[in-house]
């Protein structure tokens, strides 16, 4: 099993490298930006890379964005997410994708040898692991989504669309629509959902992430 590893504390970076050393796996090489960990997928081709979420420069979701790039270049890489603390939209999203060789646990969780490589492995034969925590904290949330409800089967699909990470034009082209017909039922799903354009909260976002969360209940 060769592996590259994504994390930009250096003290946690080269922990992981030699506990992983010591039970007999290739650490080929660790990163501590993105672009480090991109160009050392291309180099050394691994069967896993272990990335954290949040890496510079913003420390937000640059590890996530990294980790979807490295799997686009090489289909096939298995990818454990490590983070300091639930970040329920990832969460949500590998839960209701039911991606395999995809796995999500929290740091300290590295602190427990036997359940950490447990996960590793099964995320490299091509399974999913997710940390206890999470999967707690997700069932714990939750009346389902009575808003949802109100969708119309277009509205949820471009929803569904706009889930995958899709533009109005990619969905438009998706679903054989014109784009002002994307844009009208967009509308309509943040009327339906209750999400003015005075919110806070980026209405689009908002909007995915309930999808997700109600997919993931089923």
């Amino acid at each position: 099993m060769r592996i590259v590893i994504a994390e930009d504390d250096a003290l946690l970076r080269e922990g992981l490298a030699l506990l992983l050393r010591a039970e007999g796996l290739d650490v080929v090489a660790t990163a501590g930006t993105p672009a480090e960990f991109l160009a050392a997928v291309g180099e050394h081709e691994p069967d896993v890379a272990i990335v954290d979420v949040r890496m510079p420069p913003t420390h937000t979701d640059e590890g996530i964005v990294a980790a979807g790039e490295a799997r686009r270049r090489r289909p096939g890489l298995a990818v454990l997410v490590l983070s300091a603390y639930v970040e329920q939209a990832f969460a949500t999203e590998l839960l209701a994708g039911g991606a395999g060789r995809l796995g999500y646990l929290l740091k300290e969780r590295v602190g427990r040898v036997e359940e950490f490589l447990a996960a590793l492995h099964r995320v490299a034969g091509g399974g999913t692991a997710v940390d206890p925590e999470v999967v707690g904290q997700l069932l714990a949330r939750s009346r389902p989504d009575t808003a949802l409800s109100r969708l119309s089967p277009r509205e949820r699909e471009v929803l569904s669309l706009m889930a995958e990470g899709l533009g109005n034009t990619a969905i438009a082209e998706r679903l054989f629509v014109t784009e002002g017909a994307v844009h009208k039922n967009i509308r309509s799903i943040f009327a339906k959902l209750d999400l003015t354009p005075t919110d806070r909260a980026d209405r689009r976002v908002v909007a995915v992430l309930r999808y997700l969360e109600d997919t993931a209940r089923r």
